[in-house]
């Protein structure tokens, strides 16, 4: 076997392969001679078949095997004594393609190498850290918020009229064709006015009723509602409006605290503080890893694959066009070309990629199962009835599965290199912290 380089420019990089003829015949007979154990035929005893007749009657089958084995040999032989790494899957190809047996076997084989990655001294990479505390106005904000949630509605005074947003407590009865139906009828039925919570149209048609008032409203039941001899349906319902009530926040106290599963209003307020203190924290460490990936840009630079900064521009060209076209969401649509501010952008990204993957090998950094199966179920949520479904397909999918282990493995890296990087607090206010986030979004 014999391996030529007829290429080695920058990152390319192509060899001529040739397998003789006689070593690919040893392998064809090799593999006859494992074989031939098991082998019946008529006329003879299991394992006694001739190797002659054999070949004869396998050797062409076998000989396409032998080929494709004898070439993954060369290949992988070849990346281990040269040390190459392919950027991508090598193009392989047959460039005797009059082949005939008995010939030698010629291939050619192309590749762009992974360059040569620097190392990096962590400690001369200088980091601010933002530290917000949550203070009591952030506090106090979240728990009138919470007291929203939580509303409850007072009576208005006696002839006001019912506003969006209301809740309207009254008797209907509904009928279609004259006649009441099931399920169209109740009493002392609390609506909050505007929550969709009817066949629409009909909310609306009770704003500005009064208490004591008789309000006939007419709707029409949708084609796809869940009652069969319902839809389409005209309906008219006789409602007697027994009081109007406007919302009300619920009372800041410790039976709010309780409602929310706190022991007390102090105990609910620190939990608050714990969970403003947590997403400070997750909104520092983004605006941090930004200024750690800008470090790490300015500190190397190295040649990258032509063919992954290429692949990686028109995936990011891609994504922009479907952000700025949402109505497409399909991919039937005229090719879309890379400009040089994505090319600019992917070159960035793909020297980081491989920047963060070298430091991660070196540091042996590896996803465990446990956080893949904390992720898949994470993600799983965003489907509720159908977890079971989506956790199987994930566990079938090799693509999806690299989709969600890539970023668990870079912020591993990144809190590798945060731990040697040298970095400073800095105590901030929630509006600088909110700058800061902002600022990562308009780049």
């Amino acid at each position: 076997m014999q391996v030529t380089e007829t290429l080695n420019e920058g990152l390319k990089r192509s060899y001529a392969i040739t397998v003789t003829a006689a070593e690919l015949d040893a392998k064809v007979n090799e593999k006859l001679a494992e074989a031939q154990p098991e082998v019946e035929m008529k006329g003879f005893r299991k394992g006694k078949v001739p190797m002659a007749l054999l070949k004869k009657q396998f050797g062409q089958r076998v000989m396409g095997e032998a080929m494709q084995e004898s070439i993954d040999g060369a290949m992988s032989e070849h990346f281990e004594k040269s040390g190459d790494r392919p950027a991508l899957q090598p193009e392989v190809k047959m460039t005797n393609e009059d082949w005939k047996e008995g010939d030698d076997v010629e291939v050619s084989m192309s590749y762009e190498a992974l360059p040569e990655i620097p190392e990096i001294d962590y400690a001369k990479i200088k980091l601010e850290k933002l530290v917000v505390k949550a203070e009591d106005a952030a506090v106090d904000e979240a728990l009138a918020n919470l007291a929203e949630t939580a509303q409850d509605f007072k009576a208005r005074k006696k002839g006001a009229k019912a506003k969006d947003g209301d809740q309207v407590v009254m008797d209907f009865v509904g009928k279609v064709d004259g006649e009441a139906f099931d399920g169209g009828s109740a009493e002392d039925y609390p609506l909050v006015l505007g929550s969709n919570s009817f066949i629409p149209g009909f909310e609306a048609q009770l704003v500005g009723v009064k208490a004591g008032e008789e309000k006939a409203v007419t709707v029409t039941f949708p084609e796809d509602y869940q009652a069969e001899n319902l839809k389409g349906k005209e309906a008219t319902f006789d409602c007697t409006i027994k009081e109007v009530k406007e919302p009300v926040a619920a009372t800041i106290d410790d039976e709010l605290a309780k409602k929310f599963g706190a022991e007390d209003l102090e105990a609910l307020k620190g939990q608050i503080s714990e969970r403003l203190e947590a997403e400070y924290a997750g909104a520092a460490r983004a605006v941090m890893k930004r200024g750690l990936l800008d470090a790490l840009d300015g500190m190397v630079d190295f040649d990258l694959p032509p063919s992954l900064v290429e692949a990686e521009a028109k995936q990011i060209a891609h994504q922009l066009w479907h952000e700025d076209n949402p109505d497409v969401e399909g991919h039937d649509h005229p090719e879309i070309e890379a400009t040089e501010e994505h090319v600019k952008l992917a070159t960035r990204r793909v020297r980081l990629g491989l920047l963060l993957a070298e430091i991660g090998q070196k540091a042996e950094v590896e996803v465990t199962d446990a956080e893949m199966t904390q992720a898949i179920m994470a993600q799983a949520r965003q489907y509720p009835g159908q977890e079971r479904q989506f956790f199987e397909f994930v566990q079938q999918n090799q693509q999806m599965q690299q989709q969600m282990r890539a970023p668990i493995f870079e912020d591993k890296v990144v809190d590798h290199v945060f731990e040697q990087a040298t970095i400073k607090e800095k105590t901030v206010s929630k509006e600088d912290l909110q700058k800061a986030v902002d600022a990562l979004e308009d780049e």
